[in-house]
């Protein structure tokens, strides 16, 4: 599957292009020159990496960077901020917002492409490599969707594996049916509470020995807790 890349920019030119160079270097590209549009395609559909502007029409791209980097489920997504700001000031607020690289207009396409690639690399090195260990014997890798405990591999479904990861994120913290929901499928949920628990339940009994792990908190919903 194609790598998707969306652009934010309120000038439809550098959209315009931008999106031609992407797409000649294999890239699924949709473009916005407005924060609003953008908001309501990202509910649909999360990209891998978003090149954005700082001075859009409705909200500074700031505001935009800051949202994506404290939405949880938004976390794997790539940030590249393009802008006229040539000030080292805003290099590194933006820098400190989370975003992974910061191009100042004018800009070489050619440039942005190189850009866009070396970031997913080092995303797909980092998700590779990462691992979260629950406790010396329950290790997650995280790039590889794979589950050991005592050295035995632990066979989940996307699903399981999404929920597990959820909780093992911030341990002990309580996440509540509606939380897990909108992490596994976003607005595009029309799925019953108790979907959630039947997930749970099979994840536990996957588990073995550690199911206990995961805790239910009555009338909240469920915790990862060694």
């Amino acid at each position: 599957m194609l790598p998707i890349v969306y652009i934010v920019d309120d000038e439809q030119d550098i959209v315009d292009l931008i999106t031609l160079h992407l797409e000649k270097a294999y890239f699924q590209v949709q473009g916005f020159t407005d924060a609003g549009t953008f908001y309501r395609e990202l509910n649909q559909k999360i990209p891998d990496l978003i090149i954005l502007d700082l001075m859009l029409p409705d909200e500074s791209g700031f505001e935009v960077c800051k949202y994506i980097r404290k939405e949880e489920r938004y976390t794997d997504i790539s940030i590249i901020i393009l802008s006229a700001r040539i000030d080292e000031t805003d290099k590194i607020l933006g820098l400190e917002l989370g975003a992974d690289d910061y191009v100042t207009k004018p800009f070489s396409p050619k440039e942005i492409v190189a850009r866009v690639k070396a970031v997913l690399r080092r995303k797909d090195t980092k998700l590779t490599d990462k691992k979260i260990i629950i406790d010396e014997n329950t290790i997650i890798e995280v790039g590889k969707y794979r589950v050991f405990i005592a050295d035995r591999e632990v066979h989940l479904t996307t699903t399981e594996f999404k929920i597990l990861k959820l909780l093992a994120s911030k341990q002990g913290w309580v996440f509540n049916r509606e939380q897990i929901l909108d992490h596994l499928w976003g607005d595009e949920k029309a799925i019953l509470d108790r979907t959630v628990d039947v997930h749970i339940k099979n994840l536990r009994e996957k588990l073995g020995e550690k199911g206990y792990l995961i805790k239910n908190v009555r009338g909240i919903g469920y915790k990862l807790e060694p």
